[in-house]
């Protein structure tokens, strides 16, 4: 494990006024804090079945243990490095000095296993999780196979880290992704949708956003009814923040000007591991604008090294 990061410091509190929780599915820093995890987002928590979400700060020197229970597990370093031991195997994840430092190495924990977590500078680690039913194998994720996709164009340009996208990276039923939006850009947009089993054009994913804003700014995201008495919000976010999207029309997400938004995309459902979306009928239109746009040139955030790829412009594709 390399050691040569910065211990990694708690998010900071929020600045101005301290922000509370408006909504149920809105849970501001702290807000979903338990024992050793700034965030512990469970199934019975987010009162649906499957997705899962714990950030974890640890000293340096810290060492953390889990039993895995009846979810598969993907260890993500959000800042610096970590060695994970589980099921027999020991995976070295050099990790990144922050979320905005490009991609990142991670560790896949299966169900049913005992799992310890060390870091000897410190750092602080999502671990993204769904309650499933096969055991697959413990595995090691390298950095320099995780896909980057530039999805969208002009203001709707973002970069997508899909190390654990379906079709990527197998798991049982986790599906999960990061994406950076530059400054003032907006992302999770056109408002999609994946609520309803619909064969061939919709899955049923219930879905958390973990937030991170550069600088310590503040974002906002929107989800709107998909249904009568469906979720409705308007969220100002900020680093360390989460919302959960048990369903309705999400998107859009958007960066504050000059500061970088990040969020990762924790997803699970019942059925076929896919990602099926829909968009709202009434902003689809904004794709058939991207063809004849760029993608903004601060994007990759930070370019691969040299001799593997930087990113790959996907303007008329996904949301």
């Amino acid at each position: 494990m390399r050691d040569d990061h910065a211990p990694a410091a708690p998010p900071p509190a929020p600045s101005g006024p301290v922000r509370r929780a408006v909504h149920r599915c809105h849970l501001p820093y702290g807000a979903a804090a338990e024992g050793p995890y700034s965030v512990a987002v469970d199934p019975e928590r987010a009162g649906w079945e499957r997705s899962a979400l714990r950030v974890l700060d640890l000293e340096p020197g810290g060492v953390h243990t889990l039993d895995t229970g009846e979810c598969e597990w993907i260890v993500l370093p959000l800042t610096g490095g970590c060695t994970v031991r589980v099921a027999g195997e020991i995976f070295e994840l050099d990790g990144r000095a922050s979320v905005f430092d490009g991609v990142t190495d991670f560790a896949y924990l299966p169900r049913a296993a005992h799992a310890q977590i060390s870091s000897g500078a410190g750092g602080r680690f999502a671990l993204a999780g769904a309650k499933c039913e096969r055991r697959l194998p413990a595995r090691y994720g390298p950095a320099p196979e995780v896909p980057v996709e530039l999805r969208g164009s002009g203001v709707c340009s973002r970069e997508v880290h899909n190390f654990a996208a379906a079709g990527v990276f197998p798991c049982d039923r986790l599906i999960a992704v990061e994406v950076l939006t530059p400054g003032g850009n907006w992302s999770s947009y056109p408002p999609h949708k994946h609520d309803e089993s619909v064969p061939g054009a919709e899955s049923v994913l219930e879905e958390i956003y973990y937030f991170e804003v550069e600088g310590n700014g503040l974002g906002h995201h929107r989800v709107s009814p998909s249904r009568p008495g469906g979720t409705d919000l308007l969220a100002e976010v900020g680093t360390g923040d989460t919302v959960l999207v048990p369903d309705g029309w999400h998107g859009p997400s958007v960066a504050p000007p000059g500061r970088t938004l990040y969020y990762l995309n924790v997803m699970a459902g019942p059925g076929e591991r896919a990602w099926l979306i829909r968009d709202h009928p009434d902003h689809t239109w904004i794709r058939d604008t991207w063809p004849g746009q760029p993608v903004d040139p601060r994007l990759p955030v930070r370019p691969r090294e040299a001799g593997g790829p930087a990113g790959t412009p996907v303007p008329e594709e996904r949301p």
